[in-house]
């Protein structure tokens, strides 16, 4: 399902022209900026259930080379929206025109991507090349829209370093439209509603924001600026008719899209009982159909009108062996009821980043994938039906822990996928090394990866070319100079699947000698960062991984040496996490045991100094060395 990113160009016609002065912008939206937007207006006229018009027309000044992204011109249009009147203007630091755009500047290319079969989206964009700051882009568009599934949103600031000088949100409807919108972080209780013989105005604006200023593990931007999302009630796409004031009515369109397209070939039905029927239990069954799905299909993207929101039928899956994640969704659902399994089709947003993008109070649009669920009261299933290597019943980082939409034969309900946690993903490693004279270090290290852990070395064993794998390996690791070799991997599937790599790695001058000592780092592999010293920290913080990192090291050094110094033992436990290191030293042998637990969690800024600290005390004792000193 492609993802739609509709923060495009769409605005209105002005009556007055716009002075672009740089003088003119006041002092506090220039701090911290590298762009302000000094005008934009959001234009969208709904003139029935399947039919819009949206107009865009916005200025930002450009202030420095790191806001030059914001000077670009781009937007996508397809069979279902026309994307016309384009102009774009460019105006120096006095708010002189300087050029405009003509037609034949602007590029209209593909969206296809390799992974794409038909795919009828294009996008036109321009980019104005200017290196004199500050300068001025004025950008104007307009779309005709023949269908709605899903409405433009407003969000003024949706960027860092991003300020606002004046930005507006205007919305027109029949008098009769049941227009639904929510507000996030809008300071008025309610937009300004107009209301005549014919329609309806909905109007909601936003004036001298200041610029952001990133910060680590900060909420998403749309959760901290304001955003205003509007969805239709009844809509049209395609021809066919839908609500989705409920997600139950949502669900239901979506089952309108699927029926009668879980039929499979009669040739299918006996390949599929033919090896299934032997087996005894429902999860032998459920990874033998799933086994067949990932030898037997491959993923290509096919986005054509509703077919970005439609799959293709079981039978189309059956025939070509490819489809995309709805139609292998929909296939998976099919190959399951055929052998007496009850399946749900599930729709998300996919994405590292996307764990937040669902309102429950507010059913819209929100997805761009799909997977499956097989219900169990003890031992639900999720498949990800895109993947040929992944295991049966692990969804990874790209769909788990959150909230998702699953169809039902009445409709849908919100549900949740999976968490993954400090139990799940383990990351455990096991070093036997020795030092020689010159202090090269030479080492074996099997390292076990399991749960979310697995899914960086998944992708290597499974999808690198030897030389990704080899920059892989040859930038991992913070150490000086180093070389990998020998490397090779086993691999145990389930819903927590596991991966034990092993490789050898030589580094050297790893050990440095200065005179009769020899200093050595006895963590070699693992390494906490530290965090900026914000003191002045606004968001809350938000860390959205949990796993836990385990070391068991044993190091052999040259004979002769006894030990001058070694770290202390350290121990941390909070709410954060927890950390713990100890050594031993017996004769020429060093032992280290470490282990670090990361907890997800979401707190308020005046944490931030307690975390940054927890962050200090651990890059400090993984970067502490050990001294010996020669016997003479």
């Amino acid at each position: 399902m492609k993802p739609i990113t509709l923060w495009l160009a769409l605005v209105p016609t002005f009556i007055f022209a716009q002075n672009y002065q740089t003088t003119f912008i006041p002092d506090s939206l220039k701090s911290n900026a590298n762009a302000i937007v000094r005008f934009e207006e959001l234009r969208v006229k709904i003139n029935d259930i399947d039919k819009a018009v949206v107009k865009h027309k916005w200025a930002i000044t450009i202030l420095n080379e790191e806001g030059n992204k914001f000077a670009n011109y781009s937007n996508g249009y397809n069979k279902t929206i026309s994307l016309y009147d384009i102009s774009g203007k460019l105006f120096d630091s006095d708010g002189k025109l300087i050029e405009k755009i003509k037609k034949k500047d602007i590029n209209d290319v593909s969206a296809t991507n390799e992974e794409t079969l038909l795919d009828d989206w294009r996008v036109k964009y321009f980019e104005f090349h200017c290196k004199k700051f500050p300068y001025t882009v004025e950008f104007e568009d307009e779309e005709d829209w023949n269908g709605i599934f899903f409405l433009p949103s407003w969000q003024p600031v949706n960027s860092e370093h991003l300020s606002v000088q004046q930005s507006k949100f205007i919305v027109e409807t029949p008098i009769n439209y049941n227009l639904r919108y929510k507000q996030i972080n809008y300071l008025k209780t309610d937009p300004n509603i107009e209301i005549n013989n014919s329609s309806q105005i909905y109007t909601w604006e936003l004036s001298n924001v200041p610029a952001l200023e990133e910060e680590i593990w900060q909420p998403p931007i749309d959760q901290v600026t304001t955003k205003v999302l509007i969805a239709p009630t009844k809509f049209s796409i395609g021809g066919i008719n839908g609500e989705m004031n409920t997600w139950n009515n949502f669900g239901k369109f979506i089952n309108t899209l699927s029926k009668d397209r879980k039929i499979l070939p009669e040739k299918i039905k006996q390949e599929i009982h033919s090896i299934t029927d032997a087996l005894h239990s429902k999860k032998e069954k459920i990874e033998a159909a799933y086994n067949y799905l990932q030898h037997n299909t491959r993923y290509i993207s096919i986005q054509l009108g509703i077919g970005s929101w439609q799959p293709l039928d079981a039978k189309f899956v059956s025939e070509k062996k490819f489809g995309d994640c709805k139609a292998l969704s929909n296939f998976m659902v099919t190959l399951l009821t055929e052998v007496g399994i009850s399946a749900n089709y599930v729709l998300v947003k996919s994405g590292k980043q996307a764990q937040a993008n669902l309102y429950e109070d507010f059913p819209s649009n929100y997805f761009n994938h799909a997977i499956v669920c097989v219900p169990d009261l003890k031992d639900t299933t999720w498949l990800e039906c895109t993947h040929q290597t992944i295991s049966c019943g692990f969804l990874g980082s790209f769909t788990d822990n959150r909230k998702v939409l699953m169809l039902t034969d009445s409709g849908a309900v919100v549900v949740f996928t999976p968490k993954y946690t400090v139990d799940d993903n383990i990351k455990t490693t096991s070093i036997s090394a020795k030092i020689s004279d010159d202090g090269t270090l030479i080492s074996e290290v099997f390292t076990r990866y399991s749960g979310t852990k697995e899914e960086k070395p998944h992708d290597i064993f499974y999808g690198a070319t030897q030389k990704e794998r080899d920059y892989y390996y040859n930038h991992k690791y913070e150490l000086p100079t180093y070389s990998v070799d020998n490397i090779s991997y086993t691999e145990t599937r389930g819903k927590i699947p596991v991966i034990i790599e092993h490789l050898n790695i030589t580094s050297p001058n790893y050990g440095t000698a200065t005179g009769k000592r020899l200093f050595i780092q006895p963590n070699i592999l693992s390494r906490e960062r530290t965090l900026p010293n914000d003191i002045d920290r606004k968001f809350e913080i938000i860390y959205t991984e949990s796993y836990t990192d385990i070391d068991s090291i044993k190091i052999t050094i040259p004979q002769g040496y006894s030990i001058e110094s070694k770290p202390n033992d350290l121990k941390i436990d909070t709410k954060f996490g927890s950390y713990s290191i100890e050594y031993k030293v017996k004769d020429n042998n060093i032992e280290l045991i470490r282990k670090c637990s990361k907890n997800d969690f979401r707190l308020p800024a005046s944490e931030y100094l307690s975390l940054s600290k927890f962050y200090q005390k651990m890059n400090k004792a993984d970067n502490s060395k050990m001294v010996f000193v020669k016997q003479l």
